[in-house]
């Protein structure tokens, strides 16, 4: 059917080859003259575009093995700073791992030791100062994903994810999409340091569940069903790791718990509305009552969608219109704990013996990770036409959405949707407080501040520096007016100043008409100091921390 990936079979492996002398600047206009770039919407209804072909001239070139490893891991940290403890820290899902020893050393390969992410180190800030405040406003208004959709859809060969979704079409009061894909808008808490709008980006969610979680016993679409599979979800997914299976105690819309068939809200009876599910049910409902409810896993088929976009200072959420990117994940295979397991300890044994990742797939129809995702993305080409990332640029997902401690299931999201109702709408920090994590009792943005001494991994973003680091000395009574029951919100901590907002749209822009994400796709204004070049044999934080949570303490 298109719009879903035809899955590759598991002897298809990605074919990696090193490719030394193979240079593709001279395929883009001069980057720093963004007037000798025509936009996406100059030209582009006169254009035959393929978003897919780069990818396909690209196949199988794959430069930096380890192009998995973020660019975040190679910060400078010491005695004084530690950004480490948001990911590598102690698992509580089947499909991670204890890895908070990263937190104190650079356990890099060989390979990896050499930071190969060199747009860090370019400084932009001539290409940038180019480009007006009215001239980067108007680009980032533009809509670049409708021509993604409809480009994909004239393409008879291409076997990979086409995305269904109409975002023009809107969504209902409850957060579904009125186009009747099945696709739900979620209202999550960012993860800390590089997802905050302060660091450069935008973002939003989207969650679909399979066909048969839509249906009813009869095998009609029902909303009722839907919504009570997708509140079963949540309960086993974003409930906080402190509680055990028994004592749940996760808000979620108001749901039917008669259509389960259990007594989710633990009260002694199933008689009808409830609002929190105590008690796990062992099956969904409807015509998916043969899958089992698995806490911190996903149903096979579960896909989830992720746009990155650029800043809008004057739209209501500061999200702009277009997209740096789009992301999209379907769990394509549901693995037992001990296929879990034993995938964890051949990453482990892979990266103790110096070897680089393999990944099944290719960019047609993306990389598939140990624990049974497969992950697609698509990126700006240098008109800002979305277009098919290469072989090398989709391994850029595979390091964060693998068996990293803290994610649940591979993923970040859904784990920190807002609870209940307000959770399913698109995303807005406007009133959503500062939540401590999981076990935590200060809010999450005022630890992170603290622990790592600044707002961002590499300690460069200057204008949250100057407002919440006033003399070097953490103001923690001001971020602390974010905390539920304050006066401000994450909006006011972590959205940025117009000015900053635009900056940072035009450094980006200026990445874009480079198209040199093999080397980094990060936003910085400046070449940031304490990042590593090649990373140290000696120690890296001093201070670590085993308490890192994806899972937020609403």
């Amino acid at each position: 059917m298109k719009g879903l990936l035809r899955w590759v079979p598991a002897a298809v492996i990605v074919a990696s080859v090193v490719v030394g002398g193979c240079d593709e600047r001279g395929d883009t206009p001069d980057s720093s003259d963004p007037q000798s770039v025509p936009s996406a919407g100059a030209a582009e209804a006169h254009d035959t575009f393929d978003p897919t072909e780069k990818a396909r001239r690209n196949l199988g070139i794959v430069k930096n093995l380890e192009a998995s490893v973020p660019p975040a891991c190679y910060t400078k940290t010491g005695s004084a700073s530690n950004p480490c403890w948001v990911c590598h820290t102690v698992a509580v899902s089947p499909y991670g791992r204890d890895d908070r020893d990263l937190q104190s050393s650079y356990d890099f390969s060989p390979l990896s030791r050499t930071n190969r992410w060199n747009n860090l180190f370019e400084d932009r800030r001539a290409a940038a100062g180019a480009v007006s405040d009215e001239k980067v406003l108007r680009y980032v208004r533009e809509d670049n994903y409708s021509t993604l959709r409809s480009s994909l859809e004239s393409l008879s060969d291409y076997p990979g994810y086409t995305p269904d979704l109409d975002l023009a079409g809107g969504f209902d009061d409850a957060g579904f999409a009125l186009d009747g894909s099945g696709w739900r808008a979620v209202r999550y808490l960012p993860f800390p340091g590089t997802f905050w709008p302060t660091n450069g980006s935008a973002d939003d969610v989207f969650i679909r569940l399979p066909d048969a979680f839509r249906r009813n016993d009869a095998g009609e679409l029902d909303t009722a069903v839907y919504r009570l599979n997708l509140a079963i979800l949540e309960a086993a997914i974003a409930s906080r790791p402190s509680r055990d299976d028994g004592s749940l105690d996760r808000a979620v819309e108001p749901v039917d718990e008669r259509l389960a068939g259990a007594d989710l809200d633990a009260d002694g009876r199933i008689d009808g509305t409830i609002t929190t599910i105590r008690l796990l049910p062992r099956t969904f409902a409807g015509r998916a009552r043969a899958v089992l409810v698995e806490r911190y896993v996903f149903p096979e088929g579960t896909e989830l969608l992720h746009s990155v976009r650029y800043l809008d200072p004057d739209a209501p959420t500061g999200a702009a219109r277009r997209m740096k990117e789009l992301r999209y994940m379907r769990k394509v295979e549901r693995l037992d704990r001990w296929a879990a397991l034993r995938a964890i300890e051949e990453e482990a044994e892979e990266k103790a013996e110096g070897r680089a990742p393999v990944y099944r797939g290719d960019a047609r129809v993306g990389l598939r990770n140990a624990f049974g995702w497969q992950l697609q993305g698509f990126i700006e080409d240098e008109r800002g036409r979305l277009r098919l990332q290469t072989d090398e640029e989709h391994r850029a997902c595979m390091g964060c959405h693998g068996s990293l401690g803290v994610t649940i299931d591979s993923t970040f999201s859904f784990a920190r949707k807002v609870p209940g109702k307000g959770g399913y709408r698109m995303q807005d920090l406007r009133g959503m407080p500062d939540v401590p994590e999981d076990g935590h009792e200060e809010g999450e943005v005022l630890t992170y501040l603290r622990r790592v001494g600044a707002a961002d991994e590499m300690r460069h973003n200057d204008e949250m520096r100057a407002r919440f680091f006033p003399d070097g000395v953490l103001a923690a009574r001001e971020v602390a007016r974010a905390a539920p029951g304050g006066d401000r919100d994450l909006a006011a901590l972590l959205v940025p100043t117009r000015g900053r907002a635009l900056a940072l749209d035009k450094a980006y822009w200026a990445l874009v008409r480079e198209q040199r994400f093999e080397l980094g796709r990060d936003t910085v204004l400046a070449p940031p100091e304490n990042v590593h070049r090649i990373a140290p044999d000696e120690p890296a934080a001093e201070s670590t921390y085993g308490d890192g949570r994806l899972t937020p303490a609403w």
